[in-house]
């Protein structure tokens, strides 16, 4: 019995022999792991050695074919002094007294004939309209001037027979100094006539005419002459009868002043003299109109004082079929009301428009880039930031609170982490801290797709070398 309880032990033992090695060997092996293995991990700024936790890939390559799917384009990357910005919304409108002008009836009568119509372009001097007159202030006004200028004739006739006499004894010489003094007052009514009578409509050839008797019985309303802007973007001061300096020509080299805008007059009506006659623009010097609130009134008056350049975007404005705008926009000056139900006070900038001409049926017609009404977008500058890179807001790619860029070297793009100082709709602002190197080409475009289609690189475990379609996904080139 003793006997068989001995064996069963002694099978037991070597049974459980193989498995007591096998667990020896492994922790010896565990043991001397540090002898047997070496790391690259890594060391940290005491020596130990640290290992990184993530394992996402930096560096991109792409084919040609896949940048021009992205659309992407590269810049050299270069230091600059940005201005961070305000946007004010505003929209385009008239400058009165300059690019509208209402013409008026210069006396009472009837209107006998229109000459043109809402839509049709007029240069200074082309009739709107003929006004029969029946002012009985007129007739007499034509009437003294008439008369008066026959007796400046008579007088100097006379003048002319006495002077031999008075000089010979034969008459006083008293007489004819009388005479010179009557030339002197009919001259002086004369003048006060032509001048009445221009300023109630008449035209220098009629007035001329009436001078010889022929008497006008209709008026001409004209346009007047077109009105421009100082230096000092004030209104011109014209007088009644100056030519102006035209800023508009179509393609014949004729001058263009007004469009008619609308037409306040019929056929056969009575109209009294100051009575609205047409309404017409020309649309060469508007204003772009902001409407800012208060708290960003001393970021504008700033702005106004240092006459610092604004930036400006239209709306609906399709830039590539015009010529560049060669002009700088600035703050004129600043409303002093705030609007009662927008709470919002007005500031203006001076616009030059452009302008084309086309000819259809014998009539000029006038094409605006510019028009009243439409909206804009105006970036006012108020902080300067120096000494760093911007970029557009395509270029940046973002995860979390982490931005990225990305360095182009040939196929090869090399994701940058950056400190995004300020950013607008438009820009991006990077902080020069050394992580860009200035001259670099940095992708302009795409970043977000640039990071999706890293991510998925590193996720794949795909080599750099990846197909990209046009809305950013990726698989494995073939």
């Amino acid at each position: 019995m003793v006997q068989s309880l001995t064996m069963q032990k002694l099978k037991w033992v070597k049974s459980l022999a193989g498995p007591l090695l096998v667990i020896a060997a492994v922790a010896g092996v565990w043991a001397s792991r540090d002898m047997l293995f070496t790391t690259d991990a890594p060391t940290d700024e005491s020596g130990s050695q640290t290992t990184s936790g993530n394992s996402e890939l930096e560096i991109l390559e792409l084919s040609a074919q896949a940048r021009k799917n992205l659309k992407l384009s590269s810049k050299a990357a270069r230091p600059t002094h940005y201005w961070r910005t305000i946007t004010i919304p505003g929209a385009v409108q008239d400058r009165p007294g300059v690019s509208d002008r209402g013409v008026t009836s210069p006396a009472v009568g009837s209107v006998a004939e229109i000459h043109v119509y809402p839509g049709d372009t007029v240069r200074p001097g082309e009739r709107l309209v003929t006004i029969a007159q029946f002012s009985e202030y007129l007739q007499a006004t034509q009437t003294q001037l008439f008369k008066a200028s026959q007796e400046i004739a008579l007088l100097r006739k006379e003048i002319d027979r006495l002077s031999g006499v008075a000089s010979s004894g034969g008459i006083a010489g008293s007489r004819l100094i009388q005479m010179q003094n009557d030339v002197q007052r009919q001259e002086t009514l004369t003048q006060s006539a032509k001048q009445e009578l221009l300023n109630r409509g008449l035209s220098p050839t009629q007035v001329e005419q009436v001078v010889k008797g022929n008497f006008v019985s209709t008026i001409e309303v004209v346009a007047p002459p077109q009105r421009g802007i100082t230096g000092s973007e004030q209104p011109e001061r014209q007088s009644a009868v100056t030519q102006a300096n035209f800023v508009i020509n179509d393609s014949a080299g004729k001058p263009i002043a007004y469009e008619v805008q609308s037409l306040a007059v019929e056929l056969g009506q009575t109209v009294q003299a100051g009575q609205l006659i047409a309404d017409l623009a020309n649309h060469q010097h508007l204003y772009v109109v902001g409407h800012a609130f208060k708290r960003e009134a001393g970021f504008l008056e700033q702005a106004a004082q240092a006459a610092r350049e604004i930036e400006i975007e239209f709306s609906d404005d399709n830039a590539e079929l015009w010529s560049p705008l060669d002009q700088s926009f600035q703050i004129r000056h600043l409303s002093n009301s705030i609007d009662v139900e927008s709470r919002t006070f007005d500031f203006f900038v001076p616009l030059q428009n452009q302008s084309r001409s086309y000819d259809k049926g014998g009539e000029t017609f006038l094409v605006w880039r510019f028009r009243p009404g439409q909206r804009a977008r105006i970036h006012v500058p108020v902080e300067e930031l120096e000494n760093v890179f911007t970029l557009p807001t395509e270029s940046v790619a973002r995860e979390g609170p982490d931005a990225y860029v990305y360095r182009q070297n040939g196929d090869l793009f090399n994701q940058i982490a950056v400190i995004i100082l300020y950013e607008d709709r438009r820009s991006v602002v990077i902080a020069n801290d050394g992580s860009i190197t200035p001259g670099t080409y940095i992708a302009q475009n795409a970043g977000a797709s640039l990071r999706r289609v890293l991510k998925s690189q590193s996720a794949s475990g795909e080599q750099p070398g990846l197909h990209v379609h046009a809305d950013g996904t990726v698989h494995a080139a073939h």
